[in-house]
């Protein structure tokens, strides 16, 4: 697998996180678009979705029906989906320490 593979993948499902709305939805309050809530509960939903193929691959490639380059490919996404996925949370969790630590 070349890096220019996994960052492609990385790519993909960091757009697919962010074009689910509108930002304009996200930024107005009461406007019926999603909220932040909704959008980490897809997020964490399309990482375990992601995680379940890639064992559904491995099992295949058990059974002898699949090639080791789309298991290798499909670990390899999903490692980069889930790192990006804790990169977003680490930077939450900093976000709110720096809130947390203003002054009233």
């Amino acid at each position: 697998m070349t890096p220019s593979a996994l960052a492609a993948g990385a790519y993909r499902a960091t757009q697919a996180l962010t074009n689910r709305a509108e930002p304009r939805q996200i930024a107005e309050v009461g406007t019926g678009g999603p909220s932040f809530g909704d959008m980490l509960k897809q997020a964490v939903g399309d990482v375990s979705s992601q995680g379940r193929a890639m064992e559904d691959k491995a099992l295949a490639y058990a059974g002898g029906k699949a090639d080791v380059v789309d298991v290798v490919t499909a670990v390899a996404e999903t490692q980069a989906t889930f790192e990006t996925v804790v990169a977003l949370r680490d930077k939450v969790i900093s976000a709110y320490e720096e809130i947390m630590k203003m002054p009233i």
